[in-house]
């Protein structure tokens, strides 16, 4: 048994090993065709249309007719392109999008049906599990940075820097939000972290970075409100604009098998892995938690992270590049960051012996002195609405203020310059003075 590691592969031989792994890529590429129909299912009904729903039952053979008509469909190859990288680039992204499983625990030791051979639902596990994770995630964005960068055009290299640049902003934010877990379950095992969550999950605890977690797992995805690496309105595909036939369809099948990578990863480390939910938990003291039963919680978790991304890709537009920048820089990295210290320092409290009524009061009155401090801070407010109450009685005379339509077209002020006030601000900054005339004092 593998220390710090609470799953036991001692008994697994090398058939097993074989088995499992062929077993999750059947799992993950049955998977994505299932996505793909249920994704068009759930948008197609928040929009109130049905959806796919003429090959086969519910339409569920839609998604093996495209997959077909990729397969069938003029393999096109770019002149200009680097033909080996061109080519290896959407290998790169399925191959390092099908790694991540391999350490993702579908539930307990099962045993095999018709035998009385036991094993873990799980492939493997060590005990730095989730860095594995993490560098796989990472070097997948090289299939798409390489994949825009050889083929020889303008639109799929913005969309490759693009997505260097999302990689980079939103896995730092996806990091420090998983060191959280870390913290709390004293481990980065897999199944050691499913194991630390059989009082709680650590979604209720670890709130905050959990909500950091969900954000960036769909920044890393590329997935609506988030595909700037693809925005078709601007950079027509992105880094997949000039792939088409089968090297398309990889593209398309390691974007569908990362959802699944990272809504698992969430489901293991924050929602409790393969238990089951609090009410069944509870039944026949914890026979739910055992055989194939775990399995199926898996799934049902596992879904139900996946229609999130649906949901969110049938509710949000996407943002401007410099927003979605700024909110990964600027909101994403300080609130993961703010929490883990927050977090260490209450860990550290509490292993040094103080108790929870001493933590909840110190948290109370460092509250108390936060809203105080901003409730008593002096506001900018009042000097800014005076400040702005004299440009607009400036007189357009006045040196510094220039008359931007005096060469008979509108020319921009230059530093140090300012432009005359329209004659409605005057007239709604008179009309506030003389109706709240507290405000202007």
């Amino acid at each position: 048994m593998i220390p710090g590691v609470a799953a036991d592969f001692s008994n697994d031989w090398l058939w097993v090993s074989a088995i499992k792994a062929v077993l999750i890529v059947v799992f993950l590429l049955t998977s994505v065709l299932f996505a793909i129909w249920f994704e068009r299912k759930v948008v197609a009904r928040m929009q109130v249309r049905p959806g796919p729903n003429w090959h086969g039952p519910f339409g569920l053979l839609q998604s093996l007719a495209d997959a077909m008509k990729l397969l069938l469909k003029e393999d096109v190859n770019v002149t200009r392109a680097d033909k080996v990288v061109y080519l290896l680039a959407p290998m790169i992204s399925v191959f390092c999008a099908l790694l991540v499983f391999a350490v993702i625990p579908f539930g307990p030791e099962v045993t095999i049906p018709f035998t009385d051979y036991t094993t873990p639902a799980q492939l493997t596990d060590f005990p730095v599990a989730v860095l594995y994770v993490l560098a796989c995630a990472s070097l997948g964005v090289y299939g798409i940075v390489l994949g825009g960068w050889s083929s020889g055009s303008t639109y799929p290299l913005l969309g490759s820097v693009r997505s260097t640049a999302q990689v980079i902003s939103y896995e730092l934010a996806m990091g420090l939000s998983l060191v959280s877990v870390f913290i709390m379950a004293g481990s980065m095992s897999t199944s050691q972290i499913v194991a630390s969550q059989a009082g709680i999950w650590w979604f209720l605890p670890l709130l905050p970075a959990f909500v950091v977690y969900v954000i960036s797992m769909i920044g890393e995805t590329n997935r609506l409100p988030f595909d700037l690496p693809e925005a078709e309105g601007e950079l027509v595909s992105g880094y997949m604009t000039e792939y088409s036939s089968m090297k398309f369809a990889w593209f398309f099948l390691a974007e569908y098998i990362n959802m699944l990578n990272v809504s698992a990863v969430a489901t293991t480390l924050f929602l409790g892995g393969w238990r089951a939910p609090w009410p069944l938990s509870a039944i026949a003291d914890g026979a739910l938690n055992t055989g194939w039963w775990p399995v199926l919680w898996f799934l049902v978790k596992l879904w139900a992270v996946m229609f999130v991304f649906v949901w969110v890709r049938g509710t949000l537009l996407r943002l401007r590049y410099d927003q979605f920048m700024k909110f990964g820089w600027k909101v994403l990295i300080p609130v993961a960051l703010g929490w883990v210290v927050v977090l260490s320092v209450f860990q550290y409290l509490g292993l040094s012996g103080v108790t929870r009524t001493q933590l909840v009061v110190g948290v109370l009155v460092a509250a108390a002195v936060v809203i105080a401090l901003v409730w008593f801070w002096p506001s900018k407010d009042a000097g800014a609405k005076a400040g702005r109450a004299e440009a607009l009685d400036a007189d357009p005379a006045a040196p510094g203020v220039v008359d931007a339509f005096a060469a008979g077209f509108p020319v921009p002020p230059l530093p140090g310059q300012s432009l005359p006030p329209s004659p409605r601000a005057r007239r709604h900054v008179h009309s506030t003075a003389v109706d709240r005339p507290e405000e202007t004092r």
